[in-house]
Protein backbone atom coordinates (compact mmCIF):
# COMPACT_ATOMS: atom_id res chain seq x y z
CA UNK A 1 0.00 0.00 0.00
CA UNK A 2 1.30 3.43 -0.95
CA UNK A 3 1.43 6.25 1.59
CA UNK A 4 1.67 9.97 0.86
CA UNK A 5 2.21 13.17 2.81
CA UNK A 6 0.80 16.56 1.83
CA UNK A 7 2.34 19.72 3.31
CA UNK A 8 0.31 22.91 2.93
CA UNK A 9 2.17 26.22 2.65
CA UNK A 10 -0.40 29.06 2.70
CA UNK A 11 1.75 32.01 1.58
CA UNK A 12 1.10 33.53 -1.87
CA UNK A 13 2.25 36.51 -3.93
CA UNK A 14 -1.40 37.41 -4.40
CA UNK A 15 -4.83 35.92 -3.77
CA UNK A 16 -6.23 34.74 -7.09
CA UNK A 17 -9.92 35.53 -7.47
CA UNK A 18 -10.72 31.95 -8.55
CA UNK A 19 -8.83 30.25 -5.69
CA UNK A 20 -10.71 28.71 -2.75
CA UNK A 21 -7.67 27.23 -0.97
CA UNK A 22 -6.49 28.48 2.41
CA UNK A 23 -3.94 31.16 1.45
CA UNK A 24 -2.66 34.52 2.61
CA UNK A 25 -0.65 37.11 0.72
CA UNK A 26 2.99 37.06 1.79
CA UNK A 27 2.99 40.77 2.75
CA UNK A 28 -0.43 40.84 4.41
CA UNK A 29 -1.11 41.71 8.04
CA UNK A 30 -1.91 38.05 8.73
CA UNK A 31 1.41 36.90 7.23
CA UNK A 32 3.30 39.42 9.32
CA UNK A 33 1.54 38.12 12.42
CA UNK A 34 2.27 34.50 11.47
CA UNK A 35 5.44 34.70 9.35
CA UNK A 36 6.87 31.75 7.35
CA UNK A 37 9.66 30.99 9.86
CA UNK A 38 7.09 30.57 12.66
CA UNK A 39 4.87 28.51 10.35
CA UNK A 40 7.76 26.11 9.66
CA UNK A 41 8.40 25.77 13.40
CA UNK A 42 4.72 24.96 13.94
CA UNK A 43 4.80 22.39 11.12
CA UNK A 44 7.70 20.64 12.85
CA UNK A 45 5.70 20.56 16.09
CA UNK A 46 2.76 19.01 14.27
CA UNK A 47 4.99 16.39 12.64
CA UNK A 48 6.65 15.43 15.92
CA UNK A 49 3.39 15.21 17.86
CA UNK A 50 1.10 13.51 15.35
CA UNK A 51 3.80 11.46 13.66
CA UNK A 52 4.21 9.16 16.64
CA UNK A 53 0.55 8.10 16.22
CA UNK A 54 0.54 7.83 12.43
CA UNK A 55 3.96 6.31 11.78
CA UNK A 56 6.60 5.22 11.38
CA UNK A 57 6.10 4.61 7.66
CA UNK A 58 8.13 4.75 4.51
CA UNK A 59 6.73 7.42 2.22
CA UNK A 60 6.00 7.10 -1.50
CA UNK A 61 5.20 10.76 -2.12
CA UNK A 62 5.62 14.11 -0.38
CA UNK A 63 3.76 17.00 -1.99
CA UNK A 64 4.29 20.62 -1.00
CA UNK A 65 1.18 22.55 -2.08
CA UNK A 66 -0.38 25.87 -1.33
CA UNK A 67 -0.31 28.71 -1.67
CA UNK A 68 3.12 29.02 -3.21
CA UNK A 69 5.58 26.73 -1.38
CA UNK A 70 8.45 28.05 -3.51
CA UNK A 71 8.20 31.30 -1.51
CA UNK A 72 9.86 29.45 1.38
CA UNK A 73 13.65 29.40 1.44
CA UNK A 74 15.24 26.07 0.42
CA UNK A 75 16.67 25.67 3.94
CA UNK A 76 13.13 25.93 5.37
CA UNK A 77 11.87 23.24 3.01
CA UNK A 78 14.87 21.12 3.98
CA UNK A 79 14.01 21.53 7.68
CA UNK A 80 10.54 20.11 7.02
CA UNK A 81 11.89 17.12 5.06
CA UNK A 82 14.50 16.49 7.72
CA UNK A 83 11.88 16.65 10.47
CA UNK A 84 9.75 14.08 8.64
CA UNK A 85 12.72 11.72 8.34
CA UNK A 86 13.72 12.16 11.98
CA UNK A 87 10.17 11.34 13.09
CA UNK A 88 9.89 8.08 11.13
CA UNK A 89 8.76 9.20 7.65
CA UNK A 90 11.70 8.72 5.27
CA UNK A 91 11.03 8.98 1.55
CA UNK A 92 11.61 5.77 -0.40
CA UNK A 93 14.58 5.68 -2.78
CA UNK A 94 12.23 5.83 -5.76
CA UNK A 95 9.85 8.23 -4.01
CA UNK A 96 8.50 11.46 -5.45
CA UNK A 97 8.92 14.87 -3.78
CA UNK A 98 6.89 17.59 -5.51
CA UNK A 99 7.05 21.35 -5.04
CA UNK A 100 4.36 23.65 -6.42
CA UNK A 101 5.92 26.78 -7.86
CA UNK A 102 4.70 30.03 -9.36
CA UNK A 103 6.63 31.41 -12.33
CA UNK A 104 9.54 33.67 -11.36
CA UNK A 105 9.79 32.39 -7.77
CA UNK A 106 12.87 30.15 -8.10
CA UNK A 107 16.43 30.87 -9.15
CA UNK A 108 18.95 28.51 -10.72
CA UNK A 109 20.84 28.29 -7.42
CA UNK A 110 17.66 27.42 -5.51
CA UNK A 111 16.77 24.65 -7.96
CA UNK A 112 20.26 23.19 -7.47
CA UNK A 113 19.76 23.25 -3.70
CA UNK A 114 16.31 21.70 -3.95
CA UNK A 115 17.56 18.95 -6.23
CA UNK A 116 20.28 18.09 -3.72
CA UNK A 117 17.62 17.87 -0.99
CA UNK A 118 15.61 15.31 -2.97
CA UNK A 119 12.99 17.43 -4.74
CA UNK A 120 12.49 15.65 -8.06
CA UNK A 121 9.22 17.04 -9.40
CA UNK A 122 7.83 20.57 -9.82
CA UNK A 123 4.28 21.74 -10.52
CA UNK A 124 4.21 25.07 -12.36
CA UNK A 125 1.14 27.32 -12.18
CA UNK A 126 1.43 28.60 -15.75
CA UNK A 127 -2.37 29.00 -16.28
CA UNK A 128 -2.06 30.85 -19.60
CA UNK A 129 0.60 32.42 -21.84
CA UNK A 130 -1.65 35.39 -22.56
CA UNK A 131 -0.69 38.51 -20.55
CA UNK A 132 -4.16 39.98 -20.94
CA UNK A 133 -5.80 36.88 -19.51
CA UNK A 134 -3.24 36.68 -16.71
CA UNK A 135 -4.40 40.13 -15.62
CA UNK A 136 -8.03 39.02 -15.87
CA UNK A 137 -7.20 36.17 -13.47
CA UNK A 138 -5.28 38.59 -11.20
CA UNK A 139 -1.99 36.75 -11.68
CA UNK A 140 1.15 38.79 -10.98
CA UNK A 141 3.52 36.83 -13.20
CA UNK A 142 3.92 37.50 -16.91
CA UNK A 143 4.10 35.20 -19.91
CA UNK A 144 7.86 35.82 -20.07
CA UNK A 145 8.20 34.83 -16.39
CA UNK A 146 6.54 31.49 -17.19
CA UNK A 147 8.70 30.91 -20.26
CA UNK A 148 11.86 31.69 -18.26
CA UNK A 149 10.84 29.29 -15.47
CA UNK A 150 9.97 26.46 -17.86
CA UNK A 151 13.24 27.01 -19.71
CA UNK A 152 15.12 26.79 -16.41
CA UNK A 153 13.44 23.49 -15.52
CA UNK A 154 14.11 22.15 -19.01
CA UNK A 155 17.80 23.08 -18.70
CA UNK A 156 18.00 21.07 -15.47
CA UNK A 157 16.16 18.16 -17.14
CA UNK A 158 13.90 17.77 -14.10
CA UNK A 159 10.44 16.23 -14.01
CA UNK A 160 7.71 18.85 -13.97
CA UNK A 161 4.03 19.43 -14.62
CA UNK A 162 2.30 22.61 -15.74
CA UNK A 163 -1.26 23.83 -15.15
CA UNK A 164 -3.34 25.28 -17.98
CA UNK A 165 -6.54 27.16 -17.15
CA UNK A 166 -9.32 27.41 -19.73
CA UNK A 167 -12.81 28.86 -19.76
CA UNK A 168 -11.52 32.26 -18.61
CA UNK A 169 -13.63 35.38 -19.25
CA UNK A 170 -13.23 36.57 -22.88
CA UNK A 171 -10.90 33.65 -23.67
CA UNK A 172 -11.34 32.35 -27.21
CA UNK A 173 -10.40 29.12 -28.93
CA UNK A 174 -7.69 31.11 -30.72
CA UNK A 175 -6.27 32.26 -27.37
CA UNK A 176 -6.18 28.68 -26.15
CA UNK A 177 -4.58 27.48 -29.39
CA UNK A 178 -1.73 29.95 -28.81
CA UNK A 179 -1.28 28.63 -25.25
CA UNK A 180 -1.10 25.10 -26.59
CA UNK A 181 1.41 26.05 -29.29
CA UNK A 182 3.82 27.31 -26.62
CA UNK A 183 3.10 24.25 -24.47
CA UNK A 184 3.98 21.96 -27.36
CA UNK A 185 7.32 23.72 -27.83
CA UNK A 186 8.30 22.91 -24.24
CA UNK A 187 7.06 19.31 -24.59
CA UNK A 188 6.42 18.90 -20.83
CA UNK A 189 6.13 15.42 -19.29
CA UNK A 190 2.83 16.29 -17.56
CA UNK A 191 0.03 18.82 -18.07
CA UNK A 192 -3.02 19.48 -15.89
CA UNK A 193 -5.72 21.43 -17.77
CA UNK A 194 -8.44 22.87 -15.54
CA UNK A 195 -11.70 24.47 -16.56
CA UNK A 196 -12.29 27.60 -14.51
CA UNK A 197 -14.89 26.82 -11.85
CA UNK A 198 -16.28 29.72 -9.84
CA UNK A 199 -19.66 30.54 -8.24
CA UNK A 200 -22.04 32.92 -10.01
CA UNK A 201 -21.19 35.66 -7.53
CA UNK A 202 -17.52 35.61 -8.53
CA UNK A 203 -16.40 38.40 -10.92
CA UNK A 204 -14.83 35.77 -13.17
CA UNK A 205 -18.24 34.20 -13.83
CA UNK A 206 -19.06 36.96 -16.34
CA UNK A 207 -18.21 36.89 -20.07
CA UNK A 208 -17.00 33.33 -20.02
CA UNK A 209 -17.07 31.04 -23.06
CA UNK A 210 -20.33 29.12 -23.43
CA UNK A 211 -20.53 25.51 -22.25
CA UNK A 212 -20.31 24.30 -25.87
CA UNK A 213 -17.14 26.33 -26.44
CA UNK A 214 -15.65 24.97 -23.21
CA UNK A 215 -16.25 21.45 -24.54
CA UNK A 216 -14.47 22.45 -27.75
CA UNK A 217 -11.63 23.85 -25.66
CA UNK A 218 -11.13 20.58 -23.82
CA UNK A 219 -11.18 18.65 -27.10
CA UNK A 220 -8.56 21.02 -28.51
CA UNK A 221 -6.38 20.52 -25.44
CA UNK A 222 -6.64 16.74 -25.64
CA UNK A 223 -5.86 16.71 -29.37
CA UNK A 224 -2.73 18.84 -28.92
CA UNK A 225 -1.42 16.98 -25.90
CA UNK A 226 -1.88 13.58 -27.52
CA UNK A 227 0.17 14.82 -30.49
CA UNK A 228 3.18 15.37 -28.20
CA UNK A 229 2.81 12.02 -26.45
CA UNK A 230 0.75 12.99 -23.42
CA UNK A 231 -2.27 10.81 -22.78
CA UNK A 232 -5.12 11.47 -20.39
CA UNK A 233 -4.86 9.16 -17.38
CA UNK A 234 -7.37 11.11 -15.26
CA UNK A 235 -10.14 13.59 -16.08
CA UNK A 236 -7.88 16.63 -15.78
CA UNK A 237 -4.40 15.14 -16.09
CA UNK A 238 -2.25 14.15 -19.05
CA UNK A 239 1.23 12.65 -18.95
CA UNK A 240 3.87 10.79 -20.87
CA UNK A 241 4.23 7.11 -19.88
CA UNK A 242 5.58 6.71 -16.32
CA UNK A 243 5.25 10.45 -15.57
CA UNK A 244 1.86 10.30 -13.87
CA UNK A 245 1.59 12.17 -10.56
CA UNK A 246 2.29 9.49 -7.97
CA UNK A 247 0.84 11.69 -5.25
CA UNK A 248 -2.52 12.18 -6.92
CA UNK A 249 -2.69 8.48 -7.74
CA UNK A 250 -2.58 7.82 -4.00
CA UNK A 251 -5.83 9.81 -3.67
CA UNK A 252 -7.50 8.14 -6.66
CA UNK A 253 -6.40 4.61 -5.69
CA UNK A 254 -7.90 4.70 -2.17
CA UNK A 255 -4.48 4.79 -0.49
CA UNK A 256 -3.63 6.47 2.81
CA UNK A 257 -2.28 10.01 3.14
CA UNK A 258 -1.44 12.44 5.91
CA UNK A 259 -2.02 16.18 5.53
CA UNK A 260 0.16 18.60 7.50
CA UNK A 261 -0.41 22.32 7.92
CA UNK A 262 -3.38 24.68 7.86
CA UNK A 263 -6.52 23.30 6.10
CA UNK A 264 -4.85 19.99 5.18
CA UNK A 265 -6.84 16.74 5.06
CA UNK A 266 -5.86 13.17 5.96
CA UNK A 267 -7.27 9.72 5.25
CA UNK A 268 -6.30 6.49 7.02
CA UNK A 269 -7.68 2.97 6.81
CA UNK A 270 -8.93 3.07 10.40
CA UNK A 271 -12.36 1.66 11.21
CA UNK A 272 -14.39 -0.56 8.87
CA UNK A 273 -14.42 1.95 6.00
CA UNK A 274 -11.69 4.47 6.79
CA UNK A 275 -11.39 7.73 8.70
CA UNK A 276 -10.90 11.28 7.45
CA UNK A 277 -9.63 14.14 9.62
CA UNK A 278 -8.54 17.68 8.87
CA UNK A 279 -6.97 20.84 10.25
CA UNK A 280 -8.61 24.23 10.65
CA UNK A 281 -8.81 26.42 7.53
CA UNK A 282 -8.12 29.50 9.65
CA UNK A 283 -4.42 30.24 10.06
CA UNK A 284 -4.76 31.77 13.52
CA UNK A 285 -6.90 28.85 14.73
CA UNK A 286 -4.40 26.35 13.32
CA UNK A 287 -1.54 28.01 15.20
CA UNK A 288 -3.68 27.78 18.34
CA UNK A 289 -4.29 24.07 17.77
CA UNK A 290 -0.58 23.44 17.25
CA UNK A 291 0.32 25.27 20.46
CA UNK A 292 -1.86 22.78 22.37
CA UNK A 293 0.12 19.84 20.95
CA UNK A 294 3.03 20.79 23.19
CA UNK A 295 0.89 20.10 26.26
CA UNK A 296 -1.24 17.10 25.34
CA UNK A 297 -0.92 13.77 23.55
CA UNK A 298 -2.62 13.79 20.14
CA UNK A 299 -4.51 10.70 19.01
CA UNK A 300 -5.90 9.71 15.63
CA UNK A 301 -9.66 10.45 15.75
CA UNK A 302 -11.89 7.40 16.14
CA UNK A 303 -15.24 9.19 16.44
CA UNK A 304 -16.98 11.90 14.45
CA UNK A 305 -16.16 15.45 15.50
CA UNK A 306 -15.88 18.94 14.01
CA UNK A 307 -12.55 17.91 12.51
CA UNK A 308 -12.95 14.19 11.78
CA UNK A 309 -15.28 11.71 10.16
CA UNK A 310 -15.40 7.93 10.58
CA UNK A 311 -16.76 6.81 7.22
CA UNK A 312 -19.89 4.74 6.83
CA UNK A 313 -20.27 2.17 4.06
CA UNK A 314 -22.29 4.51 1.84
CA UNK A 315 -19.63 7.24 2.16
CA UNK A 316 -16.86 4.78 1.34
CA UNK A 317 -18.79 3.52 -1.69
CA UNK A 318 -19.37 7.06 -2.95
CA UNK A 319 -15.68 7.90 -2.55
CA UNK A 320 -14.55 4.68 -4.24
CA UNK A 321 -16.82 5.12 -7.25
CA UNK A 322 -15.94 8.80 -7.67
CA UNK A 323 -12.17 8.56 -7.32
CA UNK A 324 -11.85 5.34 -9.34
CA UNK A 325 -13.89 6.65 -12.24
CA UNK A 326 -11.78 9.81 -12.44
CA UNK A 327 -8.99 7.61 -13.79
CA UNK A 328 -8.98 6.66 -17.45
CA UNK A 329 -8.63 2.97 -16.62
CA UNK A 330 -11.72 3.30 -14.42
CA UNK A 331 -13.06 1.25 -11.54
CA UNK A 332 -11.59 -2.21 -11.09
CA UNK A 333 -14.29 -4.77 -10.27
CA UNK A 334 -11.75 -7.02 -8.51
CA UNK A 335 -10.45 -4.15 -6.34
CA UNK A 336 -14.04 -3.21 -5.54
CA UNK A 337 -14.73 -6.79 -4.46
CA UNK A 338 -11.58 -6.78 -2.35
CA UNK A 339 -12.84 -3.84 -0.33
CA UNK A 340 -16.62 -4.29 -0.22
CA UNK A 341 -16.98 -8.10 -0.58
CA UNK A 342 -19.68 -7.49 -3.18
CA UNK A 343 -19.60 -6.83 -6.90
CA UNK A 344 -20.35 -3.33 -8.20
CA UNK A 345 -23.51 -4.78 -9.78
CA UNK A 346 -24.76 -6.06 -6.43
CA UNK A 347 -24.47 -2.54 -5.03
CA UNK A 348 -25.40 -0.32 -7.97
CA UNK A 349 -26.76 -2.32 -10.92
CA UNK A 350 -29.58 0.14 -11.58
CA UNK A 351 -27.26 3.16 -11.63
CA UNK A 352 -24.58 1.42 -13.71
CA UNK A 353 -27.10 0.18 -16.28
CA UNK A 354 -28.66 3.65 -16.51
CA UNK A 355 -25.28 5.32 -17.12
CA UNK A 356 -24.33 2.66 -19.61
CA UNK A 357 -27.59 3.17 -21.52
CA UNK A 358 -26.93 6.92 -21.64
CA UNK A 359 -23.52 6.29 -23.16
CA UNK A 360 -21.68 7.84 -20.19
CA UNK A 361 -20.18 4.62 -18.87
CA UNK A 362 -18.68 1.56 -20.55
CA UNK A 363 -17.29 -1.69 -19.18
CA UNK A 364 -14.77 -4.40 -19.92
CA UNK A 365 -14.17 -7.74 -18.23
CA UNK A 366 -12.79 -6.11 -15.07
CA UNK A 367 -13.43 -2.36 -15.38
CA UNK A 368 -16.12 0.28 -15.56
CA UNK A 369 -14.83 3.49 -17.14
CA UNK A 370 -16.09 6.82 -18.41
CA UNK A 371 -16.76 7.18 -22.13
CA UNK A 372 -15.62 10.33 -23.97
CA UNK A 373 -19.09 11.77 -23.33
CA UNK A 374 -18.90 10.60 -19.74
CA UNK A 375 -15.72 12.61 -19.20
CA UNK A 376 -17.48 15.76 -20.37
CA UNK A 377 -20.54 14.99 -18.22
CA UNK A 378 -18.72 13.41 -15.28
CA UNK A 379 -20.72 15.45 -12.75
CA UNK A 380 -23.86 13.60 -13.90
CA UNK A 381 -22.07 10.27 -13.43
CA UNK A 382 -20.88 11.15 -9.95
CA UNK A 383 -24.29 12.44 -8.93
CA UNK A 384 -25.87 9.14 -9.99
CA UNK A 385 -23.23 7.20 -8.03
CA UNK A 386 -23.66 9.06 -4.76
CA UNK A 387 -25.16 6.77 -2.12
CA UNK A 388 -27.39 7.51 0.84
CA UNK A 389 -27.41 5.46 4.03
CA UNK A 390 -31.01 4.34 3.42
CA UNK A 391 -30.19 3.09 -0.10
CA UNK A 392 -27.29 0.95 1.13
CA UNK A 393 -29.27 -0.43 4.06
CA UNK A 394 -31.98 -1.59 1.65
CA UNK A 395 -29.42 -3.26 -0.62
CA UNK A 396 -27.77 -5.14 2.27
CA UNK A 397 -31.11 -6.21 3.76
CA UNK A 398 -32.36 -7.44 0.40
Amino acid sequence: MAFGIYVHIPYCLQHCVYCDFSTTEINSTLSRKFPPNEYVTALKTEIASKGSQIGPRQVDSIYFGGGTPSLLKPRQLHEILQCLTENGFPIKNEGEITLEINPDTLTMAEIKDLRNMGFNRYSVGAQTFNDRLLKVANRKHSTQDTIDTLSLLADFKVNYSMDILFGLPTQTLEDLAEDLEITRKFNPPHVSPYCLTVPQSNPLSQNRPTDDVQVEMFALIEKNLIQIGLNRYEISNFSKPDFESRHNLIYWNDQEYWGIGVSSHSYLHIGPWGTRFWNSQNLADWFGQISLLNNERWQVPTVNSQSSEVLTMNQALTDFFHTSLRKKRGLSKSEFMGKFKRTPEEIAKRQLDKLNAKGLLAKSSDYYFLTAQGVLLSNQVFEELTFLTKEISEIILN
